[in-house]
């Protein structure tokens, strides 16, 4: 499938997002720095979240509404969103710097209005936020605009993820990437659990990635090694201006390393082959082969003190050693003597 001009598939480099969500501030011209230093720090993509405080939930302070257990313990969900928000009046400006850029820019839409106004701006892909993957009807809706649709699935069940998959495939939409998340703020490294990037692609027949909360560059690099082809971590030009989603985010110096640690793990995975490359043939040099260890005069029966394995290996193979043991010379041969077959008798 495509995003953009960016083809993903089994064999192509991972997609790597940034995450902008909440790390602007309140202020547009953080924003469109924050677009900037993405691109420096090597994102192929930034991302949005496109709600507002109403379009995602209800102004209620009733106690099903007040947050617990997470970083944002004791805030009101509405008062945490409005915080958060990205204005709809910044998005098209948003866009164009990312354009000018030469990133790819889509968004998590929250609720069908969102999708309708992302619509607008002939995003090329969406994304579902891991809280919304029970969100059927916003995933029907979602996937009706035939656009690649990647889907986080941080708090899903199997029976979850198998529910949004058949809803994107009702709709004739089979563009789908499933990302591995931990719902966790920031999360644990032991609770990646990388080997279900792996799983996920098995099972589900999908391409598969990371959504990743973790601090630092080694999940990403893991689900890379287990076949993730989208990366999507949080992006902040700098954690001290605060934030609700700072404390989980990387800076630019930070992203830097972990694109080129993706990058490099790519190239270590390579393909399976049992070609050897041009470096590895010229290694060979330095194996075993059978060499004279005794003068050895034509005539004499070959014995263990006539010849040995040892480096380099530009002599005849060692399997031949025992086929060589008792046979006669047929030439005179001194200490450090190559040798063939054709040799004996």
């Amino acid at each position: 499938m495509k995003i953009g001009n960016f083809q993903i598939n089994d064999n192509s480099p991972v997609f790597i997002i940034a995450e902008l969500s909440a790390n602007h501030n309140g202020s547009i011209e953080i924003a469109k720095e924050t677009i900037r230093a993405a691109k420096r720090a090597g994102a192929d993509a930034i991302k949005f979240q496109t709600y507002t405080a109403d379009t995602i939930t209800l102004n209620c302070k009733k106690e099903d509404f007040l947050i617990h257990g997470t970083i944002w313990e004791g805030k009101y969900l509405h008062d945490l969103y409005q915080e958060a928000y990205t204005p709809w009046e910044w998005h098209q400006e948003l866009f164009e710097t990312a354009r000018e850029e030469g990133l790819i820019c889509f968004s998590s839409p929250f609720d069908l209005t969102s999708v309708d106004f992302l619509e607008n701006l002939n995003v090329p892909a969406y994304k579902i936020a891991s809280f919304e993957i029970t969100d059927i009807p916003l995933i029907e809706y979602v996937a009706s605009k035939g656009k690649p649709v990647i889907i986080s699935t941080g708090i899903a069940t199997s029976e979850d993820i198998e529910l949004a998959l058949n809803t994107c495939r009702k709709m004739g939409n089979n563009d789908i990437i499933l990302l591995k998340c931990t719902s966790s703020y920031p999360a644990p490294i032991e609770e990646a659990n990388m080997i279900m990037v792996r799983d996920f692609s098995e099972r589900f027949d999908v391409l598969v990635g990371l959504s990743d909360h973790t601090m630092g560059i080694t999940v990403p690099v893991v689900a890379t090694c287990f076949g993730a082809k989208v990366i999507e971590k949080h992006f902040i030009t700098d954690r001290s201006i605060g934030g609700p989603d700072a404390s989980f985010s990387m800076n630019e110096k930070e992203f830097s390393e972990m694109v080129k640690a993706v990058r490099e793990a790519e190239k270590a995975i390579g393909s399976v082959t049992y070609e050897l490359t041009q470096k590895q043939a010229d290694g060979r040099v330095f194996s075993r082969s059978l060499y004279i260890t005794k003068d050895l005069k034509a005539g004499e029966l070959v014995t263990p003190e006539h010849i040995r394995s040892v480096r380099p290996g530009l002599s005849l193979h060692p399997k031949y050693y025992y086929e060589i043991i008792g046979k006669k010379a047929l030439k005179d041969f001194t200490l450090g003597d190559r040798i063939k077959k054709e040799d004996f008798q």
